[in-house]
């Protein structure tokens, strides 16, 4: 489509002599593209200016304005270093002319405008730093390179930070550069005077785009945004750049790079540096404190410019004022640096994309991203009016009347609409992002203050969370909520003492605060927390990280499944390079998963029972993820794994897929490797030694304490000859085991047996081999008198912890699970819960209907209570001291009505069931029952 079809406004000439002069210069062209010319050259000295200067290439330019460009570009590519000055001052009027006609016009968008004026940005510096580099090159003053080195510029590379970076330079904009080179690419004594050359290099390359002559200039650049600039060098060795950002950057350095964008010199050396400031960038936790640092930076930057007040529009800075292009910025770079840690496509560089994956991902609503878009898109367009007027950089609305009129004009509108729609959007944005920066204060009743305990409160001042100032004053703001919802829980003193024990935990609190200061809901949920789990919030002060999981995410949303979360953890671990980093990133991923299913037990989200199957859908998964990575870490030395492969099978709860919120994981590792089979890698292994170093490895990536703490305690006391056997054991071996060495109680614990991962193949054969096992070994007088021999030395060697210990005693957890098995053992069938193998042994005459119900009523109380304990203490449980919450929550568990009536219920549930086993373990099932 040519220019003159596309054109959707026009500007008015304010100076209508001044606009037919520049409508007289091209007299052939199309009666709208006059209008346009007169339109924009009675409004703008500048456009008038470059009109007359450049109509002999303007007129054939508005035929095909892209490929206009692109013709443009090309030929500069090919100018000598010696015209390269005059040529880029040249290019650079005719783009701003070619821009400001499309603008003006609404030939194109706002993405156009910007992203055009970027490429010539980016083409200018590229030129620009070829010649100075060559130049430095071709005198040998750069060690080691050559005139093959030139387009690489040495192994130096200019950044574009801000709105170059995120190509959405204004009309008359400066660019922001930081200037680097890779110090790897030269001997060490060769380094300062490589420094020196690149330095020189940059200089000149500034020059060369910065100061003005009789051709113009083509971009004013600023050199300041690189760490610490009064006492560094123009261009900096990367190494020290890194060093500096890990060790002395600050937030609003972290909110430029997020712009920050290689243009020109060594691009692949640039990205490798962007990759290296990652973690610097984007830190692994939500960053709420973010907020009050950019809040603290516009706070700042309205006082040095003297920005603050009542709005008035004679003056005002669209950039730096009230509700102006800024305040947008802010506030999109400040929700991206929140969560962009976690969230890799919130990583992007422009405003308007950065708005839409915010509302996407839902940081931000979508009404709100909507208008801001719309204001950023209106602000852009009036400042680049602003500076088409006299190609001056500046941001600021006129002081007089008759320029207000102008601006008007050059718009296409009426004074009175402009002023009045700037009015409303400037306000619109002002009202919506100070109340995203500013939130209100609620005031503590005193009926809420005097219902607490102050020596309690009085504490707090000495704890590490609340040594910082910054964390003083956030938390001061906090507080009055705090405890007004402390004093709303059933007991407040108690709660309070809770919310003690967490902020006493808490290493450090700026970043916890500003989290619940941005999302007050979660102090809802911690004081419900602390009201009903001391233990649970206990690991919040260790692990508050895991609030992120909350307020990021679908936390809320259905459960997954194992193979969901199997395929999320891996996508994670692949994301990291390094071994322990990736184990790390494991650790967290786990707690933010586990803490997930917590918070739904505590809520009444999920009953115990999904509780249990959500946990062992979490470790298989963990596992499932895991194993691999272990495995190919452990092939980088020793080669692959020998013969067919290995498994880790999952026994007791882990294999029956029950698991409670402190349950370790019993495993057992089976190969399958013939004894001559070695592994091929740079330190080969025999395949004994291979797989047992192997499992070595797996418990050690499980069981390991790092910095995010450790994923799982691992037991392997169940496999083949226990703590005797290898850590690894054969297929072959496994099996003779099983089929003529094994005791019963590993029949029965072969019930629980589940392949969790590892080669498919011997995963199948595994399961086969059990099926038929099982089948084969319930003999029930040998089934009966070994489980009556288990009992009675259970209960000689493990005594109760009073009436309140659901695992161990007549008729609780541990004998009614091995009932169950032998259930499952005697009846030959390869079920592995606990419902299964009761009524297996309904089904072979072995227990009556009622035996079962009785049984099958026994576990499930004892199992309620044992979820809801393992998730409130770490200690045994003691209902006079896990409070009124967790007493709440044990009752609406278990379903009864006080603690008096569940003990009651417990005690005449248990009895019944050591009854039906006292009489089953002395019965053998009917016979043919089976």
């Amino acid at each position: 489509m040519s220019f003159a079809s596309r054109l959707t406004r026009l500007p008015r000439p304010h100076d209508s002599t001044e606009g037919e002069e520049a409508r007289a210069t091209l007299p052939g062209l199309a009666s709208d593209l006059g209008d346009l010319l007169a339109g924009a050259a009675g409004c703008s000295p500048f456009l008038k200016s470059l009109i007359l200067q450049e109509a002999g290439w303007l007129g054939p330019a508005l035929d095909a304005p892209e490929a206009a460009l692109g013709t443009l570009f090309a030929g500069l590519r090919e100018v000598p270093d010696d015209g390269l000055a005059v040529a880029l001052r040249e290019g650079k009027r005719r783009v701003a002319l070619l821009v400001a006609l499309a603008d003006l016009g609404g030939v194109w968008r706002l993405e156009d405008v910007t992203g055009h004026l970027t490429d010539y940005a980016d083409l200018a510096c590229d030129l620009a730093l070829r010649s100075t580099i060559g130049a430095e090159i071709r005198r040998g003053k750069l060690p080691g390179m050559t005139e093959a080195d030139i387009p690489a510029a040495g192994g130096m590379v200019v950044l574009a930070m801000g709105k170059m970076g995120a190509r959405e330079l204004n009309y008359s904009s400066d660019i922001d550069l930081i200037c680097l080179f890779d110090e790897t690419r030269f001997e060490r004594a060769d380094f300062h005077d490589a420094r020196a050359a690149f330095v020189r290099a940059t200089r000149r390359m500034s020059v060369l785009l910065n100061d003005r002559t009789a051709e113009g200039y083509v971009f004013r650049t600023d050199l300041r945004l690189r760490p610490d600039p009064s006492v560094t060098p123009v261009c900096m060795a990367m190494a020290a750049a890194e060093t500096y950002y890990e060790s002395l950057g600050r937030t609003w350095e972290r909110a430029a790079y997020i712009k920050a964008r290689p243009c020109a010199g060594d691009l692949e050396g640039g990205a490798r540096f962007l990759r290296l400031l990652k973690p610097f960038v984007w830190r692994k936790h939500l960053d709420f404190a973010a907020i009050e640092d950019a809040h603290n930076m516009r706070l700042a930057i309205r006082e040095h410019k003297g920005l603050g007040g009542a709005l008035c529009l004679e003056g005002h800075d669209m950039k730096l004022g009230r509700g102006g292009i800024r305040e947008i910025e802010f506030f999109t770079q400040t929700r991206q640096l929140i969560a962009g840690g976690r969230d890799a496509d919130l990583r992007v560089r422009g405003t308007v994309e950065g708005l839409a994956r915010l509302a996407e991902k839902g940081w931000v609503p979508q009404d709100a991203a909507a208008a801001l878009t719309d204001h950023y898109r209106a602000h852009r367009e009036i400042e680049h009016r602003l500076q088409m007027l006299r190609d001056a950089q500046t941001h600021r609305l006129p002081n007089s009347t008759e320029e207000f009129d102008r601006l008007a004009a050059f718009m296409g509108r009426q004074t009175v609409d402009l002023r009045d729609d700037l009015r409303a959007r400037l306000t619109a944005v002002h009202d919506l992002i100070e109340g995203f920066f500013t939130p209100g204060e609620i005031a503590a009743t005193d009926e809420a203050a005097k219902a607490l305990d102050s020596e309690v409160m009085a504490r707090w001042p000495s704890y590490p969370a609340l040594r910082s100032g910054r964390a003083v004053q956030i938390f001061k703001r906090l507080k009055p909520d705090i405890l007004a919802r402390l004093a709303r829980t059933a007991n407040p003193n108690e709660a309070l003492v809770a919310f003690d024990g967490f902020i006493a935990g808490l290493p450090a609190g700026v970043q916890v605060f500003s989290l619940f200061e941005a999302n007050p809901q979660l102090i809802d949920l911690l004081v419900d927390i602390v009201g009903t789990a001391p233990a649970l919030a206990q690991y919040l002060a260790r692990n508050a990280g895991v609030f992120d999981a909350v307020i990021a995410g679908d936390f809320f949303a259905p459960w997954p499944g194992r193979t969901a979360l199997e395929s999320a953890l891996q996508a994670q671990l692949a994301a990291e390079s390094d071994y322990e980093r990736a184990l790390d990133a494991a650790r967290r991923w786990l707690k933010e998963w586990h803490f997930r299913i917590g918070v739904h037990h505590l809520r009444g989200l999920i009953d115990a029972n999904r509780a249990a199957r959500q946990y062992a859908d979490l470790a298989g998964a963990v596992i499932g993820a895991v194993w691999p990575l272990v495995v190919a870490q452990f092939a980088e030395k020793h080669g692959v794994p020998p013969g067919r492969g290995a498994v880790v099978v999952g026994m007791g709860s882990l294999g029956a897929e029950r698991l409670n919120a402190a349950s370790d994981l019993d495993l057992i590792v089976i190969y399958d490797a013939q004894g001559e089979d070695a592994s091929d890698g740079r330190r080969p292994l025999a395949a004994r030694p291979y797989y047992a170093r192997l499992t070595q490895a797996m418990i050690t990536a499980l069981t390991a304490p790092m910095a995010e703490g450790r994923l799982y305690e691992v037991d392997m006391r169940l496999r083949p000859s226990g703590n005797q056997g290898p850590v690894a054991t054969s297929w072959q071996s496994f099996q003779d085991y099983q089929q003529t060495e094994a005791w019963v109680w590993e029949h029965l614990a072969l019930t629980r047996a589940r392949v969790i991962t590892g080669e498919p193949g011997l995963a199948q054969d595994v399961e086969a081999f059990r099926a038929r096992l099982i089948a084969g070994k319930g003999a029930p007088d040998q089934v009966l008198k070994e489980l009556a021999e288990m009992r009675t030395r259970i209960a000689r060697a493990k005594s109760p912890d009073g009436p309140w210990d659901v695992r161990l005693g007549p008729g609780r957890l541990l004998e009614l699970e091995l009932i169950a098995q032998a259930g499952n053992l005697m009846a030959g069938q390869s079920a592995r819960d606990v419902a299964a193998g009761f009524a297996g042994g309904v089904a072979i005459g072995w227990l009556s209907d009622a035996d079962g119900a009785a049984l099958a009523r026994a576990y499930a109380l004892c199992w309620q209570v044992q979820m809801v304990a393992r998730l409130i203490t770490d200690k045994p449980l003691d209902p006079l001291r896990i409070g009124e919450g967790g007493a709440a929550f044990l009752m609406r568990e278990t379903g009864q009505k006080d603690l008096e009536m569940l003990q009651e219920a417990l005690s005449a549930a248990c009895a019944d069931a050591a009854a039906v086993i006292d009489a089953a373990l002395v019965r053998p099932p009917a016979e043919g029952g089976a």
